[in-house]
Order: C-alpha cells, then sequence, then structure tokens
C-alpha cells in the first residue's frame, strides 16, 4: 500500500541520515548495498566508491581516491546546503565481493552514482580515467548527475608556501652570499638549463595532472597488473608524465652532446665517442617515444627501432 511504502522510505532515509551523521562515506556491505541503494523504494540519489583498501590489496590508487571522496563527502554533509537527498557511501572489496560481483566490476577504485528512480545510465559511471580524482572534478560529476552543486572546502595546507618560502630564501642566501659576484646570474647556461627544465616539466605534460588530478597508476585488482601508461588519447596517468619527461630529457641530452661534439676543443677520440653517444641516445628514446605515441592513438602507422 501507499502507507507502508511511505514508512519505509522514511526508515531508509531515517537510517542513512543516522549513519551519516557519524561518517560522511558510509560505508557498505552486500547486504546494506542490496536493502538502501538496490531495492525500491528509495527517495534519494546515492554516490557510492567501490574501492579495495585493504593492505594486502597494495592499491596506492584507491588511498588517494578516498582522500578526494571523504573530502568531497564532508564538504557536502557540513555544508548549508545539505539535505538528504544524497547520500555517500563506500563498499571494500573485502567488505563487499559480492557487490563487485553483482554489478560485474573487475578495478577499483570506481564511482558510481544510483539515481532515486530508475537504473544507472552509462553517465551515471564516473570516467576516472579522463577525468581524474581530485574532488573538484567529482564535484562537478556530481552535479551533471544530481543538481546538487558542493564547494570544496579543504583544511589548509601550508607545504606550498612554506616550499616557495624556503626557495625564496634559498636564492635570497646565495645572492648574498655571492653578492660581490654575481656573475652567474648572467650566464647564459644557467638561464638555458632553467629554461629547458621548465620546458620539459611543461610539455611532459605536469600542467594537465595539476589540473585534472589523475592517479598515479592503475592497477587492476583482479590480475594485480600495474598500468603506468594510460591506453587512451584523452588522458594519462602521472607515472606517464615522469615516463615522457624522461624520454624527452634523453633525446635532448643527445642533441646537446652531438652539438658539443662538432664544436668542442676535445680530442678527436673523445668527440667521436660523444658523437656516438649522443646518436644511441637520440635513436633508442625516441623510439620509445613514438612507441608510447603509438600505444595511445591507436592506429598510428609509423615506428622506429620498436613497434
Amino acid at each position: 500500500s501507499c502507507s507502508a511504502v511511505a514508512v519505509e522510505i522514511v526508515c531508509k532515509v531515517a537510517q542513512m541520515m543516522e549513519w551519516t551523521s557519524k561518517r560522511s562515506v558510509i560505508r557498505m556491505n552486500g547486504d546494506k548495498f542490496r536493502r538502501f541503494v538496490r531495492a525500491p523504494p528509495r527517495n534519494y540519489s546515492v554516490i557510492i566508491m567501490f574501492t579495495a583498501l585493504q593492505p594486502q590489496r597494495q592499491c596506492g590508487v584507491c588511498r588517494q581516491a578516498d582522500e578526494e571522496f571523504q573530502a568531497l563527502a564532508n564538504s557536502w554533509r557540513y555544508s548549508s546546503a545539505f539535505t538528504n537527498k544524497v547520500f555517500f557511501a563506500s563498499v571494500d572489496f573485502d567488505e563487499g565481493s559480492d557487490v563487485f560481483q553483482m554489478l560485474n566490476m573487475n578495478s577499483a577504485p570506481t564511482f558510481l552514482h544510483f539515481p532515486s528512480k530508475g537504473k544507472p545510465r552509462k553517465a551515471d559511471t564516473y570516467e576516472l580515467q579522463v577525468r581524474g580524482f581530485a574532488a573538484e572534478q567529482l564535484a562537478r560529476w556530481v552535479a551533471d548527475r544530481t543538481d546538487v552543486q558542493i564547494r570544496i572546502i579543504r583544511p589548509p595546507n601550508y607545504a606550498g608556501p612554506l616550499l616557495l618560502g624556503f626557495l625564496l630564501a634559498g636564492i635570497g642566501g646565495l645572492a648574498y652570499l655571492r653578492r660581490n659576484n654575481l656573475e652567474f646570474l648572467f650566464n647564459k647556461n644557467v638561464w638555458a638549463f632553467s629554461a629547458l627544465c621548465f620546458v620539459l616539466i611543461m610539455t611532459s605534460g605536469q600542467m594537465w595532472n595539476h589540473i585534472r588530478g589523475p592517479p598515479y597508476a592503475h592497477k587492476n585488482p583482479s590480475t594485480g597488473q600495474i598500468s603506468y601508461i594510460h591506453g587512451s588519447s584523452q588522458a594519462q596517468f602521472v607515472a606517464e608524465t615522469h615516463i615522457v619527461l624522461l624520454f624527452n630529457a634523453a633525446i635532448t641530452m643527445g642533441m646537446v652532446m652531438l652539438c658539443e661534439a662538432a664544436s668542442s676543443d676535445l680530442e678527436i677520440g673523445k668527440r667521436k665517442i660523444m658523437c656516438v653517444a649522443g646518436i644511441a641516445l637520440m635513436m633508442v628514446f625516441f623510439s620509445w617515444l613514438l612507441s608510447v605515441f603509438r600505444a595511445k592513438y591507436h592506429g598510428y602507422p609509423y615506428s622506429f627501432l620498436m613497434s
């Protein structure tokens, strides 16, 4: 009857509110998931993170994603706009493996939205590999699926200002100690090296990481296989940035060695060694860089030395 349905909804909402008052992210097992998320009636949406946080799972990405998810849930729980229309929950593989099997899920972390009415659609699965797991990105996805706007509130982080302060203090101290000899400020090699480091950092995709907050790598909880290179051209891992930076740096070093071999005053034998080493560096690392490009842009026809 209608009264029975209404009573069931009220009881479910009251229980979810009680759990939320204790923890912003409700921990669920199979029974709780089936009753409060899958089974009707329900007039609230649930955002669930499927994860594997136990140490034996060795999922470092899961812990990073959990911190961001906690920040998202806390920002919602303690905001003035908080209502009982959206709840946040998590299902750990070791506490709800039956839920993973029920949903045919074989990777973690994964974020799903279960709407108050109907079944989840494709857009209700968060594109983790494309958007990353930063709380701000998750909040945009939640707003798109539930029309609930969440302003992320984080505790103050003084690491950045402190690091900048130490860096400026170090530069100032160095300038003071060498105040009678500041020729290094006009040394073209110093500025060339600084500019080169900046270019390598930017061309490796570090700014994209800063904006999107992608995971360092991806570990399949079923097979244990770790992926450092993302298979899509629309996303990347942090480890991939480091790999590309290393390859670009090695190619640059090879080019510098070739230039030095042609113009330096070293003995002819050393210049030949430098020339061969420079060519080898450029050929090997450019080949590896091209293979990474081929792995991300499927169908790219060209390769060099290795496929």
